[in-house]
């Protein structure tokens, strides 16, 4: 069975993402420099998340469908913090119209 989150990805068509620039390549940590915009002089955001309606610069597919991350290896930390099956994801999921995550999936 597919992760469900692989047939989502309204989490990153739904929210903000900032996170210190000390996650950034040139600062030394995994996230692409070129997929971010600087925020502050102290924080920076996933470039497209700021937009409306949000789609980060790194989702790939289509929302809902089939969708994936194009740095989940190099992800900043609030992607890895986002947890599958929270409020913030059941909202994000409300959002584009789909059904709330399947807690019976043995990956949750």
């Amino acid at each position: 069975m597919t992760h469900p989150c692989l047939a989502c990805g309204a989490c990153c068509a739904s929210f903000r993402v900032d996170f210190s620039v000390h996650e950034t390549q040139e600062m030394g940590g995994d996230v692409p420099d070129g997929l971010v915009v600087d925020v502050t002089g102290a924080n920076c955001r996933m470039r497209g998340t700021d937009h409306s309606p949000p789609r980060c610069a790194a989702l790939t597919g289509q929302v809902g469908t089939q969708a994936a991350c194009g740095i989940y290896e190099w992800r900043p930390s609030p992607c890895r913090e986002f947890a599958a099956g929270s409020d913030a994801c059941e909202r994000a999921r409300m959002r584009h119209g789909l059904p709330p995550y399947p807690v019976e999936a043995p990956f949750a």
